[in-house]
């Protein structure tokens, strides 16, 4: 009895063993996951008073000297896989993100110069172009059938050590996250438990048949490294998004003009609807499809052509992949009653901003290191307001960057008892004279439909 318990234990344990070896599916992809390394030039800050304290030169009245700090390179590593034999690579927006110039290395210690063939901010992906022809690219599978509990596996450089290896499995789909610059409002994301830590985005997710079903892009962690929270770009977004870029270099989305929120179960009862689903309309752009369709405010989603909205990103996700000009059909609930709106699609208006050329440096005079414009100049604004100014960019090396984001609008500068209404670039820029370096002050202001106060040191 006992070597008969013994055998089976050996042959389940055999069986159980021989369906986690992913050995010969990860050899198959060798020739084809890359490292990328990127860099770009950081311009050098301005120093006003040299070695000397500010305050002498105030005392005497002396004019303020400036020294100028030399121009820096700074480096960035991230992952990537080949997408064709004629070269095109695939990645993540934030890993090319304003480079001068941009390696792929394989695995073997090839190394190419890559051409940035066009980039995607808000689904975070780039397309580069390598020149040379052979290469071995990955299987493209189909996304929209994984289910939760599929297993997955990475690969890429997690802090640059490259063709990394991890298993896991895919906690969610359709996951909406942001990062407070539109990133991720139309991407249904992946959500696995796969190892990913940085150097892994841009790299593939691949199912247990060997086919890319994801582009790992993001991580949630309040430590810097895997909390078991890793957020892929679903390969079927992505496609999408390659064949516009190749196209015409740049990606257009549908929009449909409104701001919303969740359905709580208070407010459905409250509504009169049966059960707690739906995207909440809470304010409508005037002149955009749904104002134009007949969406008002206080109405509630719940399907586009069929296919249920649950949350609000459900719909800016279906919305986001739809070609501007397609006629949707929106079911909606309004007073008590479901009714069916037939709206054609708008196009989302470009917030880009062109890139510096690659021969420049970008210009660190700008005030707190903010390029802004004004809302009187926008065509399309998304935003239900006329106050404030638009953040078109933050200069990497000024002390706003990573606390105010390009997209933001700035309507208040505040500090102590004092305070400055901000509704044009010329407010903005004499507000910060009546503070001096090292001074704190607070921006107020709003961040995709949302209230931000951020504190930034005056340098």
């Amino acid at each position: 009895m006992k070597k008969f318990v013994a055998l089976l234990s050996f042959i389940v344990f055999s069986v159980y063993a021989h369906d986690f070896d992913f050995s010969d599916l990860v050899k198959e992809q060798s020739d084809s996951v890359v490292n990328i390394e990127s860099t770009r030039k950081i311009p050098g800050s301005s120093r006003s008073f040299g070695n000397f304290p500010e305050e002498l030169f105030r005392e005497f009245g002396f004019p303020i000297p400036e020294q100028r700090m030399p121009e820096r390179e700074a480096t960035s590593t991230g992952s990537g896989f080949v997408l064709s034999d004629d070269g095109y690579i695939l990645t993540n927006y934030h890993v090319v993100q304003g480079a001068q110039e941009v390696i792929v290395r394989f695995l073997d210690r090839r190394e190419f110069k890559a051409e940035i063939v066009g980039t995607d901010e808000l689904s975070d992906i780039a397309l580069l172009k390598i020149s040379s022809d052979n290469f071995t690219p990955v299987k493209i599978g189909n996304s929209d059938n994984m289910e939760q509990g599929d297993g997955v596996i990475a690969i890429g450089s997690p802090y640059n050590f490259d063709f990394s290896v991890t298993f896991g499995i895919i906690s969610a789909t359709g996951r909406g996250t942001s990062t407070g610059q539109g990133i991720g409002d139309y991407v249904p994301y992946i959500q696995t438990d796969a190892a990913v830590n940085r150097g892994n985005s841009g790299g593939p997710l691949f199912n247990l048949d060997g086919e890319v079903i994801g582009i790992n892009s993001q991580i949630y962690s309040r430590s810097g490294g895997n909390e078991g929270l890793a957020f892929a770009i679903p390969m079927n977004v992505a496609m999408e998004v390659v064949e516009q870029l190749k196209e015409s270099g740049k990606v257009s989305r549908g929009y449909l003009g409104v701001q919303g929120g969740e359905v709580s179960s208070d407010l459905a009862e409250a509504l009169g609807m049966d059960k707690p689903i739906g995207a909440l309309v809470r304010a409508v752009v005037k002149g955009q499809s749904a104002d134009k369709g007949g969406i008002k405010p206080g109405d509630v989603i719940v399907s586009l052509n069929d296919k249920e909205v649950v949350y609000f990103k459900d719909l800016q996700h279906t919305v986001g992949r739809t070609k501007p000009g397609t006629m949707l059909k929106v079911k909606l609930f309004r007073d008590g009653k479901y009714m069916t709106q037939i709206i054609k699609i708008g196009e989302l208006p470009s917030r880009e901003v062109e890139e510096q050329p690659t021969n420049e440096s970008m210009d660190p005079d700008y005030p707190l290191g903010l390029r802004l414009g004004e809302l009187s100049d926008e065509t399309g604004q998304t935003e239900v307001q006329d106050e404030g100014v638009r953040v078109l960019q933050v200069m990497p090396n000024s002390s706003a960057y990573g606390i105010i984001f390009r997209g933001d609008i700035i309507t208040k500068i505040k500090s102590g008892n004092t305070s400055f209404d901000i509704n044009s670039i010329q407010d903005f820029e004499s507000s910060l004279k009546s503070f001096d370096t090292g001074d704190i002050i607070l921006i107020i202001g709003t961040r995709e439909g949302t209230n931000i106060f951020e504190p930034v040191e005056i340098e």
